[in-house]
């Protein structure tokens, strides 16, 4: 660290999410950049892509090579600190994260193993999937939870077409067949997605694949419909679309195993899938569980009180996915949803001057904006509450889904600015006219 950061109060964020890199940028640029405070990044990967995207990612209709965000690069122009590396252990006593060590590829340490200090740490890690210990899930399912793990499934499917494209005997039965266990939002989204890469591909010349009878799709919900979380209708409204793309959906019969050649679902229907995605359900990273003493939830979530602050240690903050907060009079913790980490980011960026001088900040409070599922590039359907509105407002087709994207907009507004947000969309939208719209390769 520089000799002039030394007396600085180090803040440490660990996790590049929505949550922990708007928090980063916002406390750069009024802490950093005025150097009252030293501001960290961790992070695991090199690049941010804003995990509600991941779907398109997987698709191939988004190509996350093109459309990611350069944390160092972020760093610069934000006046924080990146360090690159995966968080391995915690001493709260000597107020210390132990970074694990980086190989070059070949064997050998690129960076040996290291210790990051903080005065205030914040953890932002986020959530991975929860298979429930379902056998073979973890063996023979892909999940979403990052950018390499959605990659690695449009690989899959890109090498899917291509054979079917080519080979003279018909499809067998699992083939080009995709079965994705969770009827929330990703499961519901991935779907619909999958279907609209489908018609691209087939546009892009693997004309011998019919997008409507030659890729099937099957979505399997545990609970009695999907979207189990929102309400009623817009589940109803959410399954007729899907039904309309030729989604297979199955409710109220959970998978019970997961062979390399489908699902086993209760009753004991077998789905013959090729392809399998395991999207039902999330928890915190298996490591948080034995944090150094701190409170964790049945899920591994860090338990945190209505400051954001963890029970044990009020040196540690946690927000996002990977944080359990529940409001007062409510019965049930926060959903984990991107919304809820953002508001958390921009709380902690205006309470984090009072908390480095020991003030005790007002409490958090949540506000659900509503919901929105996107269906395909012109249509979504959910509801919007509060605001201009003053009510829930069920919303659908291109509205819907122009209220979808400007969520993407609000989280690129918050690490770039208003300004660069719109020019950033500008050219984003004058470059995708120039090259394909699905990623073939």
């Amino acid at each position: 660290m520089p000799k002039e950061q030394q007396d600085l109060h180090r803040i440490v964020i660990v996790g590049g999410g929505a949550g922990g890199l708007e928090l980063a940028t916002q406390l750069g640029r009024s802490l950093g950049k005025r150097k009252r405070a030293h501001v960290v990044l961790v992070d695991a990967t090199l690049t941010h892509v804003w995990k509600p995207l991941l779907h398109e990612v997987a698709a191939g209709t988004l190509d996350s090579g093109s459309d990611a965000l350069d944390y160092l690069a972020q760093a610069h122009k934000s006046h924080f600190r990146y360090q690159y590396g995966r968080m391995t252990g915690l001493d709260r006593k000597a107020q210390r994260i132990t970074l694990a060590s980086l190989s070059d590829g070949r064997g050998g340490e690129l960076v040996p193993e290291r210790g990051v200090e903080y005065d205030t740490l914040v953890m932002a890690v986020g959530s991975v999937s929860n298979d429930f210990g379902t056998p073979g899930a973890a063996k023979h399912c892909i999940y979403l939870d990052t950018t390499v793990e959605a990659e690695n499934f449009q690989q899959m499917l890109v090498k899917a077409f291509l054979r079917a494209q080519v080979q003279e005997t018909p499809l067998s039965e699992e083939q080009l067949s995709v079965a994705i266990v969770g009827g929330g939002a990703t499961g519901v989204e991935l779907a619909a997605e999958l279907r609209n890469a489908a018609h691209k591909a087939a546009g892009y010349g693997l004309d011998r694949i019919n997008p409507e009878k030659d890729l099937k799709l099957t979505v399997i919900e545990a609970a009695d419909r999907i979207l189990p979380a929102l309400s009623p209708r817009l589940s109803a409204k959410t399954h007729a679309r899907l039904q309309d793309l030729g989604v297979k959906v199955l409710t109220g019969n959970p998978v019970v195993e997961v062979t390399d050649r489908g699902m086993k679902l209760e009753d004991g229907e077998f789905i013959a899938a090729e392809m399998r995605v395991w999207s039902a359900g999330v928890k915190a990273p298996d490591w948080l569980h034995d944090l150094d003493g701190l409170e964790t939830s049945r899920t591994g979530q860090l338990v945190v009180d209505q400051t954001l602050r963890t029970t044990r240690d009020p040196k540690i903050i946690a927000i996002g996915d990977c944080a359990s907060l529940t409001p007062p009079n409510a019965d049930h913790p926060l959903p984990p949803r991107a919304q809820a980490a953002s508001q958390q980011a921009s709380y902690l960026a205006r309470v984090m001057p009072g908390l480095m001088r020991g003030e005790e900040p007002a409490p958090f409070v949540y506000k659900d904006y509503g919901s929105l599922i996107a269906l395909s590039e012109d249509h979504a359907v959910g509801r919007l509450m509060g605001g201009v509105f003053g009510r829930s407002l069920m919303i659908e087709g291109l509205m819907a889904r122009t209220a979808y994207n400007m969520l993407y907009r609000k989280h690129l507004a918050a690490v770039h600015g208003t300004l660069r947000m719109l020019m950033l969309t500008a050219v984003q939208g004058l470059v995708k006219r120039t090259r394909p719209r699905l990623k073939l390769h």
